[in-house]
């Protein structure tokens, strides 16, 4: 059994969709006897997790499953490998900076939940 990092992408889309384009990029950790198994398995994935619902505003939202953008086999698993890296462009760099700080500090005390979910 193989190990692979599949980074899949969702479009979310709020009522119309009259708004800036959305998308969520997810990496997840997919196991499978070949790349074309762990394609297909974490293509499945992302069809299963399609949904459509109200929000607090009773708009009607969408999460619409693109594809499988990317796939890495893992060859192994070491401590400190990288496995994404995204470079960040910001008008602020302080506010940005700010987000980061906060972020850590809600991991560091226990307030994984507020992190997952910022107000």
């Amino acid at each position: 059994m193989n190990w692979y990092l599949a980074k899949m992408v969702f479009r979310i889309i709020c009522g119309e969709g009259n708004h800036t384009a959305q998308f969520d990029e997810q990496l997840r950790l997919i196991s499978g006897e070949s790349k074309e198994e762990a394609f297909h398995k974490a293509h499945m994935m992302g069809m299963k997790e399609e949904e459509i619902f109200f929000n607090k505003n009773m708009q009607l939202v969408q999460w619409q499953f693109i594809s499988v953008s990317e796939l890495y086999q893992l060859n192994e698993l070491i401590d400190g490998a990288e496995l994404y890296s995204k470079i960040e462009e910001r008008e602020n760099a302080d506010s940005y900076l700010h987000i980061v700080r906060k972020k850590a500090e809600q991991i560091r005390f226990g307030n994984s939940l507020e992190m997952l979910n910022p107000a």
